[in-house]
Order: C-alpha cells, then sequence, then structure tokens
C-alpha cells in the first residue's frame, strides 16, 4: 500500500526531519544533564568503596598516624540518626497539621495564602542560615553545641517541606469522600482525621520521607550547632559527631588515610539519601 503523496511532501519531510533533530537534541541534552550526577556516583564508588568494610560502621576514627588500628566513623552514624531522629520529632507532627490546616479548615483564606507564602519562603531559606539561627537560639543560649541545637536546625529545614507536601496530599483525596463523611453526620474534624488523612498517609509518607533524606545530607547547620567530636557522643547536651561535617573536616585534611575515610563515608551518605528516596518513590508508584 502506498503512503499518501503528502507525506512525501517537503513540508512533510521537513517536519520529521525537524522532529527527529529535536528529539535527538532533547536526548543528547538529558544525557549531557545526566554527565554530572555519574561523574560524581563514579568518583564516590571509585574512592569510597575499595576501603568500605563492616569495621567502618563499628569503629571510632582512628588517631592520625596510628596504622593498623581500625578506622571506621559509626559515632558519626550514630549522630547523624540522632539528630535527624530529633528534628524529626517536631517537624512531623508541625508541618503535618501544618499541612492540614492549609487543606483543609483554610483553602482559600488570605490566612492559608500567608501561612503558605510563609512555609514556602521558609522552605527555600539557605541551611547555613539556618543553622545560625539555631545557634543564637540553643548553642548561645546553653552555652556549648549539642545533638538538640542540631536538630532543631535540621526540624527547621524539614518542618516546611512536611508541611507543603502534606497539603498537596491531602488535595488529592476525592472531594466525594469528604462530602460522603458529612452525609453520615461527621463533624469536619472528624472526617479529616478518620477519612482523609487515612487516604494520604501514603503521600504524607513520601513527603516525610523526602525531608529526611534532605536533613540527612545537611553540613552548615550541624557545624553551628552540634559541632562535631571523635568520640562517641556523651549525651544529648554534648558535641555530636555527624555524617556530613566529618567527611567536610577529613576531605581538607592533609593526611591521606582521613581523604579515604572520607570518601567512604560519602559513599555510605550517598547509599542512606538513595535508600530513602528509592523507598519514597516505592510508596508513590504502589499508590498512583
Amino acid at each position: 500500500m502506498q503512503p499518501p503523496s503528502n507525506l512525501k511532501s517537503p513540508l512533510s519531510l521537513f517536519r520529521n526531519g525537524f522532529t527527529w533533530v529535536m528529539g535527538g537534541l532533547a536526548f543528547t541534552l538529558t544525557i549531557l544533564a545526566l554527565l554530572p550526577l555519574l561523574a560524581i556516583l563514579a568518583a564516590i564508588i571509585k574512592r569510597g568503596l575499595p576501603t568500605l568494610s563492616w569495621e567502618v560502621f563499628i569503629h571510632l576514627p582512628a588517631p592520625v598516624g596510628m596504622e593498623g588500628e581500625p578506622n571506621g566513623f559509626a559515632n558519626a552514624i550514630v549522630g547523624t540518626l540522632t539528630m535527624v531522629g530529633l528534628g524529626a520529632l517536631f517537624s512531623i507532627p508541625l508541618g503535618v497539621m501544618t499541612g492540614v490546616f492549609l487543606a483543609e479548615f483554610a483553602a482559600g483564606s488570605a490566612i492559608a495564602n500567608g501561612v503558605r507564602f510563609t512555609t514556602v519562603i521558609l522552605s527555600s531559606v539557605p541551611s547555613v542560615i539556618v543553622g545560625v539561627f539555631a545557634y543564637g537560639v540553643l548553642v548561645i543560649t546553653t552555652k556549648q553545641f549539642s545533638a538538640y541545637a542540631g536538630g532543631l536546625a535540621l526540624g527547621v529545614i524539614m518542618t516546611p517541606i512536611i508541611a507543603l507536601t502534606t497539603e498537596e496530599a491531602l488535595k488529592l483525596v476525592p472531594v466525594h469522600y469528604r462530602l460522603g463523611s458529612a452525609a453520615l453526620g461527621a463533624s469536619k474534624w472528624e472526617t479529616t482525621v478518620k477519612t482523609v488523612i487515612p487516604c494520604a498517609i501514603p503521600a504524607i509518607t513520601t513527603g516525610v520521607l523526602l525531608a529526611v533524606a534532605r536533613a540527612a545530607g545537611e553540613t552548615a547547620p550541624l557545624m553551628f550547632t552540634a559541632l562535631f567530636s571523635q568520640f562517641w557522643q556523651e549525651g544529648l547536651m554534648a558535641p555530636t559527631p555527624s555524617l556530613p561535617v566529618l567527611i567536610y573536616n577529613y576531605a581538607s585534611s592533609p593526611f591521606e588515610e582521613q581523604n579515604a575515610i572520607a570518601w567512604t563515608a560519602s559513599l555510605v551518605l550517598l547509599m542512606l539519601v538513595l535508600a530513602i528516596n528509592l523507598l519514597s518513590r516505592l510508596l508513590i508508584r504502589r499508590n498512583v
């Protein structure tokens, strides 16, 4: 069967050729955009994998020059998890309730617009400024660096992310769910708590995981608040080690063994953040 003659016209051939050229250009630009990420992954894996072993997860950083001593950053892993956990303790309730308020109780009002605008601004504030804020609130007040101060800084970073994702998650719940609950005599609060929020929990959980992934990789706020320590943390009101600060300190060290630990810690932190992001993607796909 012969193709229509209009497909062989110069204009049609030009359009088809232009489509192929633009498709090839888009593909090329996509590859170029991925190159920095692939280069970072390749460098971290190449330099971090050779020294990755179980020892790094169970031992403290070894003193410089102590050859043969087990070298690790178990204290930094524990410190990171501690401060992210402290930040999550107050950012999750605060962020979720803010999102519920914006989506369910003040939708379209001037108050909601103001709160939403403030939340968006807070989400874009540089993390170093958040660190300075936590430094002024807790470190200067208590006169010591601590896990609490680090947790506060990370919590401030996490809160707007959770609030905005919670609002969007609640907006995706079909309106007839609310109408059906109201028709059965449920109050606005009962409808929100027993009907709307349960439907949005997977999407809210995804937002929480994304906030945790963001907080786990922050360096600047922890330098102002938790500082660092080569030892196990002595308590929540003491300087606390973390993976991002360890990477910063050891990457700029003149000693090769510390540089190697910095690469390995980078690989561990990268795997942690990637695992959290993959988990959030799985939750999204499961509930689409």
